[in-house]
């Protein structure tokens, strides 16, 4: 072939691999011709390279080469050998990432991370049935190439739709003897044994589930986003029987005390002991902490995530998203802190553990139970980690130290008492009882409309916004009692009752989102209060960016809009009738 400044020798091994030679001169070209042909009996194709800079052509798998051609014409060629996955992207697009290596960064300005084929499903060469799609069938084609023989190598062991948390789905799982394989319906991971680090076991208390991680260096990458560990969750309970494929001579001479030729017990002990005895890793579980449930974790959040951390023996790991190990090694110091400090009551049922990392990184680990501190202090303590607002018992530890060590849980918590007053106002579903029509208050409508319940409020008010917004319509109302001399026989004067037919007031956006994720956070965690529900939604309305937000504010400016609109239509009823009275 010939390419800018030189010409280009491919040779193909029977073995299915591919060697490129450059640099031949125009001259060159007919005297290696012969030479290959009285050498060897081939006739050297010629291909010519396609230079139109079309996008759209046909694929040629050739051994571990993939050739993509414009017509007759070569566009351009990979190396099947340095695709580290192959994905689908929906149910028409294949995509293939590529090994980074990061010794070349500083020899190469570009390098190739992935790539997308777009196969519509008229495709002529990759034809689907009424199960696979052409570009399915197209993935399958690559994903077998990829494997490098690989895939007629017999697994040891298969666990078939295990439950992966991170990256998230349903994986058919093989252990091989060289390398782990995910396999799910749109994405597939070959991970080396060598790049695995450790294995954890870590059970989830009081739960049916066991947690178990594999770390990974380098990670495994699905999109643009890293996996430095690989969160599988097993049901406790499950008794599960494997068989190895592995002969008596080969357990015997490269698995000695390693590995059994079969195994029987609970899936995740069988998962993680065929896991280790094949890759060779170390495997960490529980510490001798345990929280004051008898359990190996305490209930936590990082970055309005909820879930568990575990005190380990050399670090803190918190699960399941996102997972984070830190490494006792690697703190500078830990600190506990009143949670809420800046508004919250100092008696609050909760505490921070904020983690400061040797990089002046820092994990902040929010709502942990206040009778978890005693646990928490002593472990900590035992691991001979500075514990900054300690210092020597005195100081600034006071405030912070006194409450969490004090059992006194009869204490009334503020921060606690307005959320279960804003989880009151949340859950009712009545219109606002202030609201009266009144044909002088023609500002509510506008006033409602112009109102900002967006991120710009915080959760509190947010989740308040109804009951401010139904104030909007008293201060002419107010006004006009202070002109009226008889100022105390106008407060005793009974209420309105509320019209059944005014317009229902508008809902603010963290409603919407209140409404949206309410369920999920109580499916997830079914023993919390209605109370704890709302502050988790709260917290988490917090740490939303705006454009998370926006799905819920375009949703309360409908709203907003609909009960303009209404309010419009139903002064102008009320003005009707009123003048209607007025001529009988």
């Amino acid at each position: 072939m010939r390419i800018p400044k030189s010409y280009q020798l491919s040779v193909g091994t029977r073995e299915g691999l591919s060697y490129r030679f450059f640099g031949f001169r125009e001259q060159d070209v007919s005297s290696l011709t012969n030479f290959i042909q009285k050498s060897t009996g081939i006739t050297p194709e010629e291909k010519q390279l396609s230079i139109s800079g079309h996008n759209w052509g046909g694929i040629a798998i050739n051994g571990n080469v993939l050739c993509f051609n414009v017509g007759s014409k070569e566009a351009f060629e990979v190396s099947l050998a340095d695709v580290s996955q192959s994905q689908m992207q929906g149910k028409t697009d294949v995509v293939l990432e590529f090994h980074v290596d990061d010794t070349t960064g500083a020899n190469e300005k570009d390098s190739l991370m992935d790539l997308s084929f777009h196969v519509p499903t008229s495709n002529t060469q990759f034809v689907g049935d009424e199960h696979r799609t052409s570009a399915q069938m197209l993935w399958q084609a690559i994903s077998v190439q990829i494997d490098g023989g690989g895939s007629s190598e017999t697994a040891v062991a298969t666990f078939d739709g295990i439950a992966i948390l991170t990256p998230r789905g349903r994986y058919s799982v093989e252990l091989h003897q060289s390398f782990l394989r995910l396999q799910g319906q749109a994405n597939d991971f070959k991970i080396q044994y060598s790049s695995i680090l450790r294995l954890f076991v870590l059970p989830k208390s009081h739960n049916p589930h066991t947690f178990v991680v594999i770390t990974l260096d380098p990670p495994i990458r699905k999109g643009q986003t890293l996996y430095p560990h690989i969160v599988i969750q097993f049901e406790t309970e499950t008794v599960v029987e494997r068989e190895l494929t592995l002969s008596e001579e080969v357990l015997a001479e490269k698995y000695k005390d390693r590995l059994e030729s079969s195994y029987r017990g609970l899936i995740h002990e069988v998962f993680s002991m065929v896991l280790r005895g094949l890759s060779g890793a170390k495997m960490t579980r529980p510490s001798t902490f345990r929280s004051c449930q008898d359990g190996y974790a305490v209930k936590s959040s990082l970055k309005a995530e909820d879930g568990l951390l575990y005190p380990l023996e050399k670090g803190f790991f918190f699960l399941p998203k996102p997972p984070t190990l830190i490494p006792h090694e690697e703190i500078e110091y830990v600190e506990f802190e009143r949670h809420g400090a800046g508004g919250a009551s100092i008696s609050s049922h909760y505490f921070d553990l904020l983690i400061k990392l040797k990089n002046d990184q820092e994990h902040l680990f929010r709502n942990i139970q206040r009778n978890e501190y005693h646990n928490l202090f002593n472990f900590i303590s035992g691991k001979h980690i500075k514990i900054l607002n300690l210092g020597d018992g005195q100081g600034r530890a006071g405030g912070v130290t006194a409450v969490l060590q004090s059992t006194d849980d009869d204490s009334v918590d503020p921060h606690l008492e307005r959320i279960k007053n804003q989880a009151g106002n949340e859950e009712s579903d009545e219109e606002d009882e202030d609201f009266v029509a009144d044909k002088d208050d023609s500002g509510s409508p506008t006033d409602d409309s112009d109102e900002d319940g967006s991120d710009a409020s915080l959760s509190g008010g947010e989740k308040e916004s109804s009951k401010k917004e139904a104030s909007s319509s008293k201060p002419p109302v107010k006004k006009k009692q202070k002109s009226v001399p008889d100022e105390g026989s106008q407060k005793k004067k009974p209420k309105k009752k509320k019209d059944p037919n005014a317009p229902k007031r508008a809902i603010a956006p963290f409603m919407y989102f209140s409404k949206a994720e309410r369920a999920n956070i109580k499916s997830s965690n079914p023993e919390l209060a209605t109370t704890e529900i709302a502050k988790k939604l709260g917290e988490r309305w917090q740490k939303m960016s705006a454009e998370e937000r926006q799905p819920y504010i375009e949703q309360s400016q409908v709203d907003k809009q609909r009960y303009a609109e209404e309010s419009a239509a139903y002064r102008g009823a009320t003005t009707q009738q009123g003048s209607g009275d007025g001529s009988e």
